[in-house]
Parts: C-alpha cells; sequence; structure tokens
C-alpha cells in the first residue's frame, strides 16, 4: 500500500506559511510588548502586524542600505521586523487617537481603560434583643 504524500511544491509551500505564522507571531508579541498599553485585536491582528512589520522593516532597511540584504528569517531580520511591527503599532495608535486629541474640550483618550468602580461593602449585623 503506497503512503499518501503531498507534491513536494505543496510541502515547501506549507513549510513556508508555517514559518511565517510563527515568526509573525513572535513578532507581534515582542512589538506589543515593548509598547506598553492596551491593544485591541487579537491573535490574527498580532499576527498580520508582525509580518506586516518583517515586510515594512525589511524594506526600508534595503532603500536606506542597498548594500544589505537581509532575509527576514533570520537575526538582522527578526531585530528589523520587531522594529517594523512598532512603526505599525504606533502609527495605528496615533491614528485611533490614544496619544493625541483634536479639537477644544473633546474627550480625552489615554489608551488604558479605567473603570469606575464602587466599591459596596456589606456588613452583617446582628440584632440582639437583651
Amino acid at each position: 500500500m503506497e503512503s499518501l504524500q503531498l507534491p513536494e511544491v505543496v510541502q515547501q509551500w506549507a513549510t513556508v506559511v508555517l514559518v511565517w505564522i510563527g515568526f509573525g507571531t513572535l513578532v507581534g508579541l515582542l512589538a506589543k510588548a515593548i509598547m506598553p498599553g492596551r491593544d485591541p485585536g487579537g491573535a490574527v491582528a498580532t499576527l498580520l502586524m508582525g509580518i506586516g512589520g518583517a515586510v515594512i522593516g525589511c524594506g526600508i532597511l534595503a532603500f536606506f542600505v542597498p548594500a544589505m540584504r537581509v532575509k527576514p528569517i533570520s537575526v538582522v531580520g527578526f531585530v528589523v521586523a520587531t522594529a517594523g511591527a512598532f512603526v505599525l503599532l504606533l502609527f495605528y495608535r496615533l491614528l485611533a487617537g490614544y496619544f493625541f486629541v483634536e479639537g477644544d474640550g473633546g474627550h480625552r483618550r489615554t489608551g488604558v481603560v479605567r473603570r469606575a468602580t464602587r466599591r459596596v461593602r456589606r456588613v452583617d449585623s446582628a440584632l440582639i434583643d437583651d
């Protein structure tokens, strides 16, 4: 009986996609860890931010240093990708209004969600009859 195997090209593409998913997740998580505060978006947003950061970071490095070609999946690529994801996150927060507020007397948004909490203290009382 023959074992079921995928063609070599499909295996290579699957490997590349899985490596980029892992790499993008690590880069996105590191960028979110460097920049404090709460961020909207879950795992998919973090993954896409990491992959986008790798593309932006390596592209900027290739633009400014044309003699240096960096593979994204390397130590230098990891650092540049993290910087690119950090820049993406920074621009997202700037555009979302986390840092600056336009207009007079507008609602100030600091990026930290604070909920007004009211503490209720219950005291058990006993009625004592003499």
